[in-house]
Parts: structure tokens; sequence; C-alpha cells
């Protein structure tokens, strides 16, 4: 007699996976940040840091050869101009501290981030704000790069573009080789790594 409520808790259980599991994005968000710009304390650890941070959609490959086809460039773009860096919605960089981009100057803020495609990839940092949902009426927001112009650019910059010896399954954006005068931030997904160098 005991045993029947036991199986129908599993049940439920069962369904509330199964559900969880149907509304997961199938480009997840991500975001990846790091602090910079602060010391050392012996008592109380890293002290009056600054945060530089990214968030942005990350698509899974799911055996798709992304960077292979002839038309790759159109597809990634998906009818706008430049690549959003991610998916779905814009990937937005926030920055605490002053940046340097190629002898370009980034005060402190939020900035909308995107990939120009061409024979070589193009870093941009750009003043359109961002929609967090797709608001067709809002001309004064991007969701993810439809309708950008470059009007707002506050950066362009070539990235270097490699390939590594593994595959990324899923894109994510990381902060790599960072130090007390500057860093690196890097897209990865597949075999691609692109990335452009910042100094404080």
């Amino acid at each position: 007699m005991r045993s029947a409520p036991v199986k129908v808790s599993c049940g439920l259980l069962l369904l509330a996976a199964t559900a969880a599991a149907q509304q997961r994005p199938a480009s997840p968000q991500g975001r990846s940040a790091v602090e910079v710009a602060g010391t050392y304390d012996v008592q109380y650890g890293y002290e009056n840091g600054r945060w530089i941070e990214v968030r942005y959609g990350r698509p899974i490959l799911r055996g798709r050869d992304i960077f292979g086809p002839d038309d790759w460039q159109e597809a990634l773009n998906d009818g706008a101009e430049v690549w959003r860096a991610g998916a779905n919605y814009s990937t937005v960089l926030s920055t605490e501290v002053a940046l340097d981009i190629d002898g370009v100057s980034v005060e402190p803020g939020e900035y909308t981030v995107f990939i120009d495609l061409g024979d070589d990839w193009t870093f941009i940092l750009s003043r359109w704000p961002a929609q967090t949902t797709y608001d067709y009426e809002n001309k004064d927001a991007l969701f993810g790069a439809y309708y950008y112009t470059a009007d707002r650019d506050v950066v362009r910059t070539t990235m270097a573009v490699e390939d590594g010896d593994i595959s990324f399954e899923q894109l994510s954006w990381q902060f790599v080789d960072v130090d007390d005068e500057g860093g690196r931030l890097m897209m990865l997904w597949g075999t691609k790594r692109a990335s452009v160098a910042f100094q404080f």
C-alpha cells in the first residue's frame, strides 16, 4: 500500500525534470568576468578591484561544421550586417575600468560587441544599447545584430584568429593572459580562437 505514493512521487519528479529539460534554451546565456586593478591584502584578500564582464548567448555545435560551408558568414550573421558574436540577444561588455583597445580609449560603461566576419575578423565595440527581449518597435536598442549601424562604433580592430587543437562544443568568451597591464578577450567555438588585446 505504501508503494503507490512513492511511484506517484517518482512519476511527478520525472515529469518535472522532462518539462524543465524542454524549457532549457537552445543557446543558454553565458558570462565571463575578470577582476583587475586591485591589490592583495594579507588579511582581507583582493581589494579595490574593478570588474570587466561579457554576457552572451552560447550556441552549441550539435554536430554542425560552423566554419566549413561556403556561406558560413551569412549563416552566422543571420540576415544582419555583422555577427552578434554569440546567439539570440546582443553580446554585451561591461567594464568598471578604462580600457585601451588598439590605441582607442574606452571609458567605463556598457557596450555591445559584434564581429565583422570578412577575410579578417573585425572586433567591434559599439554604443548601441542591447534589448533583453525582442521588441520590434524599439529602434533605440538592438536585439542581436539586427538593424546594427556603424555610426555608434567605438572600436573597430582586427582580431587574431587561429585554429586550436581541441573543439569547444559551446561558444565561450574568456579573458586570457591577464596581468597588471592588460590581457586579451578571446572567443572560442569549434576549433576557432579569435581574440583582441586590451590594456588598462
